[in-house]
């Protein structure tokens, strides 16, 4: 299997294979640039061509269907682009037991497949992947770069090779009154240093969304970005398996307008979406005197939203009674709003918001420890 390729034969596929593997390493899971150096991070090729049917008959895997078909040993089919130390893991298989012919195979076509889905994407589609929440980072954290950026294939692909992280960063308990205030602050501060810069200037920058945040933290973070930026907003789907994924498959979503009969009252929009939120919880927060609106689904339960279509026929609906709820109290009457929802209803909640033709927003977050909603981010007036 070690045994090199003459100079004319490496110069004759080199470039071929390299473009397939697009320069890195194709033994599944390394992915390791070959065009650099990965200590000094100098140029130079470090890559190395090896054979899936070994070159000599008594290496490892031996000929198999070329036994009868030499000359195609040097094929490009026949080739893999490695790094040196997988070039020698896989030599050191000697029985091609570990690393069968047909799992090489099977990694060389994976890699360069996901090369070609990538390399395939018109370049107006590239995307400003964002990642906000808690533990970004963490070894274990269900915000991980790479499984962002593979929901965004092969529809768009990431304009930078780091996310943006707008992190939260301090251990504030979210049952202290200045864990809000604080976390408020630090979002908007993030998202002027980090995004601000990106939309100066240009029209064409297009955002990808990933957030896994308390709810009134993540309207607020929409409501910065608002629906004036092009942007995607994801979900983590947790059945069948976790996923950013969308599903393509046909996904109805019913939504529920409830109306209060009285719209002489301080409104409050309940959103009862992976959650029923009963009433008496708004009441004991707010009192009675309230027109209370409610945003329902018929059976409200957390992993519902599927499929983008769900998500564009929410912030359809809820854009809607937004408005109709401006129409009915005016805009300079404040609304409190008790959400259950998933987290990218909750983002496009914000970005829905239109700041100077909607009234302030007061967006509460349910409390476990106090087992009761808390007054968490305020949006309007001096806010905005």
């Amino acid at each position: 299997m070690r045994k090199e390729l003459s100079r004319s034969s490496v110069s004759k596929i080199g470039h071929q294979l390299g473009g397939r593997a697009a320069g890195r390493c194709e033994f599944n899971g390394c992915n390791r640039p070959l065009y650099k150096s990965p200590v000094t991070q100098g140029q130079g090729n470090i890559s190395e061509v090896a054979h899936i049917w070994s070159f000599s008959e008594n290496g490892p895997r031996g000929w198999g269907p070329f036994a009868t078909k030499k000359a195609l040993l040097n094929d490009l089919p026949n080739l893999m682009l490695l790094c040196h130390d997988c070039h020698k893991i896989i030599d050191a298989d000697k029985k091609g037991i570990r690393y069968p012919a047909d799992l090489l195979l099977k990694w060389k076509d994976e890699h360069e497949r996901r090369v070609a889905i990538a390399c395939g994407v018109n370049p107006d589609k590239r995307s400003n992947v964002i990642l906000y929440g808690a533990n970004i980072g963490a070894q274990l954290s269900l915000l991980q770069p790479e499984h962002a950026k593979a929901a965004l294939f092969p529809q768009m692909y990431p304009a930078e090779e780091h996310p943006v992280k707008l992190s939260m960063s301090w251990e504030g308990k979210d049952d202290k009154e200045q864990y809000w205030a604080t976390e408020s602050k630090n979002l908007n501060d993030a998202f002027n240093r980090q995004i601000r810069p990106l939309l100066e200037g240009s029209l064409t920058e297009h955002f990808s969304i990933f957030a896994l945040a308390p709810i009134p933290l993540l309207v607020q973070l929409g409501a910065l970005f608002t629906d004036k930026i092009s942007a995607d907003v994801y979900q983590l789907r947790r059945e069948p398996c976790k996923t950013w994924e969308w599903s393509t498959g046909p996904n109805p979503l019913n939504l529920i307008v409830n109306r209060p009969a009285d719209f002489s009252k301080p409104p409050a929009l309940v959103v009862s979406l992976s959650d029923t939120i009963a009433h008496d919880r708004v009441w004991s927060v707010i009192g009675k005197d309230v027109a209370i609106w409610e945003l329902t689904i018929d059976q409200p339960g957390n992993d519902f939203v599927k499929s983008k279509d769900q998500l564009s026929t929410y912030r359809t609906a809820i854009r809607q009674v937004i408005s109709e709820i401006g129409q009915k109290h005016g805009i300079t009457t404040p609304l409190s709003i008790f959400p259950a929802m998933p987290v990218a209803c909750a983002v496009e909640l914000g970005r829905v918001r239109m700041p100077k033709a909607v009234m302030p927003w007061i967006i509460y977050d349910q409390n476990s420890k106090r087992n009761s909603f808390v007054r968490a981010v305020e949006l309007g007036g001096n806010h905005e």
